[in-house]
């Protein structure tokens, strides 16, 4: 953790929390000991703001989103579907699990950010974030027409067309690896287990409607990185963990798909704008800079005696910081 936050915190000045960890932050308090720990894990001069979420689970009740909505650092609660991705086996089996505590998110104006995927036996992976629209995400939008809702870390062109089409209380996040990356450079080949994560990368037309979305000023779109910073140890075995690093060049990563299409003037609104304005937050008020200019990406981080292989791993990025 103390790594994750000190490559984020070098860039971002805040980042919205996920609560998926071993054991799930379920509750406010849990969410405040953790919240603690990641101020702690911070250098002294640090003014990095972590945006804390809480973990929806079966035993989630009302009484838990009232404690949240009345608290001033919890600004989301997260939806797992059970074994959807890392540490997500407390999460729900169905949604009707869990109708009384929509009820009351949409009535306290709490925002529901999901992992949207299906993980039924029968649904091919490449498929869940489809049949999730279909199965899960329909029904909300119809039976909760007042929750805001953030479909995280999208995939396809399917999902990019839904939530364009959707009313102005859906919006998505888009990763770096998901705008870098398509299934060919995940398996042809050979697998590369540093470039498998949840959901799953697409077809080169899917990345390219990311892309799209990303890049067109649509206020519905904005940056999430969904970084993860798995040690090399849980990545290359017969059961790698899902997830990708990207924390350490994120911000440059977004900027090398923004200039390659011509659209750098669209970067400070999907970067800084449109996900503050979401979850109603002022816009931060200092700046960054970012050179075009070269610089090596390492080829992994040593942390704690472990290895951590970054995304884009001994290659070149053409922009730095400049603060």
């Amino acid at each position: 953790m103390e790594f994750a936050v000190c490559q984020t915190a070098k860039v971002f000045s805040r980042a919205l929390i996920m609560p998926n960890l071993v054991k799930p932050v379920a509750t406010v308090k849990q969410a405040e000991s953790y919240k603690k720990r990641i101020l702690e894990a911070l250098p002294s001069d640090s003014t990095f703001q972590p945006l804390m979420t809480l973990y929806i689970t079966a035993e989630t009740t009302k009484e838990d989103i009232k404690q949240a909505a009345a608290n001033e650092f919890i600004y989301a609660m997260k939806l797992f579907p059970a074994g959807a991705t890392t540490n997500s086996a407390s999460g729900i089996q169905s949604i009707e699990e869990i109708r009384e505590v929509l009820e009351w998110m949409e009535k306290l104006g709490m925002v529901l950010s999901m992992h949207g995927e299906v993980v039924d036996a029968e649904v091919d992976i490449f498929d869940r974030e489809t049949v999730f629209i279909d199965r899960v995400l329909t029904d909300l939008l119809r039976n909760y027409p007042d929750l805001k809702m953030v479909m995280e870390h999208l995939t396809t062109s399917e999902a990019v067309k839904f939530v364009e089409e959707s009313g102005e209380n859906l919006a998505a996040t888009i990763t770096p690896h998901h705008l870098h990356l398509n299934r060919n450079d995940l398996l042809s080949g050979g697998i590369k287990p540093h470039l498998y994560c949840l959901p799953i990368v697409k077809k080169e037309s899917d990345r390219q409607a990311l892309v799209d979305a990303a890049t067109s000023g649509n206020p519905k779109f904005f940056l999430g990185t969904d970084s993860a910073p798995h040690p090399q140890s849980s990545k290359e075995t017969s059961s790698g963990s899902a997830g990708i690093f990207s924390a350490h060049a994120a911000l440059f990563l977004y900027a090398e798909i923004f200039n390659s299409v011509n659209k750098m003037d669209k970067l400070e609104g999907f970067a800084s704008y449109f996900g503050a304005d979401f979850y109603g937050l002022e816009r931060n008020q200092k700046t960054i800079t970012l050179t075009n200019e070269k610089s090596l990406i390492p080829n992994e981080f040593i942390y704690d005696e472990e290895k951590i292989i970054p995304f884009k791993a001994g290659e070149q990025t053409c922009w730095q910081v400049t603060k």
